[in-house]
């Protein structure tokens, strides 16, 4: 089992920490009481496997926050869970900026000013900022750093992967809906015209050979892999994990599966990436 606690100054980003650990596969729970933790813990310890990884995340909407807090992270250390603490701070100014962009107050602010607020949440947190593992500046940090960050501190290497999707169709049962990108393969000659092919599929060897020696199908899979290595980077700089890449053909039997198994087999060489296939219209014709 492991544990995170992840707390910090109100605006550091703990939403933004709390939602990448989320989909890091940690199960998170917000705002718990202090004393209710080690409880949570023991419940996930006891789920064979379900829940593995657990993360806490704790503000100063917990009033008995520091005292209580401090011994949990104790005691959860002497039961040999060793919880990881990650403190998320930033500047006085930025953080104004932040409150001031949302229109919200301060949680420690009362009758005060926002930096009244800021102050006293500072000062309070001082403590357990000095116990953390992680101490994490937001003050510079766009959304997406702030992810690539806590993914290097909390993320194995399956979870930080670009899961790619290969999904074969055909046109005409309609566009797959949840597709990022779409591939028309139906420029290559269809099987569909050949006697011998008909019935067969692009899973089998004879259609896979003959689609894919068809004029322009090499160049076109090269050239199609090469974008798809620049897009896959992009997407794991912006933080995007999921990418749908949908390969059409009339019926969805041939061209498009062939050309998703070749393509998905390319893929899955590349560093970052889990590829599966799926082929959505296959055998229903």
């Amino acid at each position: 089992m492991e544990v995170a606690v992840v707390s910090g100054l109100s605006g550091a980003g703990r939403s933004t920490a709390a939602k990448c650990l989320e989909d890091l596969g940690w199960f998170v729970v917000d705002n718990l009481p202090p004393e209710l933790i080690a409880t949570m813990v023991e419940l996930g310890a006891q789920a064979r496997g379900a829940i593995t990884k657990v993360a806490v995340v704790m503000d100063v909407r917990s009033r008995a926050f520091t005292d209580d807090l401090a011994s949990v992270i104790k005691d959860l250390d002497a039961r040999g869970y060793k919880p990881r603490v990650l403190f998320l701070e930033a500047t006085d100014a930025v953080l104004v900026r932040r409150f001031e962009a949302v229109r919200r107050g301060h949680p420690m602010q009362g009758d005060g000013r926002l930096a009244d607020g800021i102050t006293a949440e500072r000062t309070l947190l001082e403590p357990l900022r000095e116990e953390a593992d992680l101490v994490l500046d937001t003050s510079s940090l766009s959304v997406h750093d702030l992810r690539a960050k806590i993914e290097d501190a909390f993320g194995s290497e399956a979870s930080t992967q670009t899961r790619v999707t290969v999904l074969s169709f055909g046109y005409k049962y309609g566009l797959p809906m949840d597709a990022d990108l779409v591939m028309d393969v139906r420029f290559l000659p269809n099987p569909f015209w050949i006697p011998e092919l008909r019935e067969h599929t692009g899973l089998e060897g004879e259609v896979r050979n003959y689609v894919l020696s068809q004029e322009g199908a090499d160049e076109f899979l090269d050239r199609y892999h090469q974008l798809l290595r620049l897009i896959g980077a992009g997407y794991k700089r912006e933080g995007k994990r999921y990418l749908t890449l949908a390969v059409g053909c009339t019926g969805g039997k041939h061209r498009s599966v062939a050309i998703s198994e070749e393509l998905a087999q390319r893929l899955s060489n590349e560093d970052g990436m889990a590829v599966k296939v799926v082929h959505r219209d296959l055998g229903r014709e």
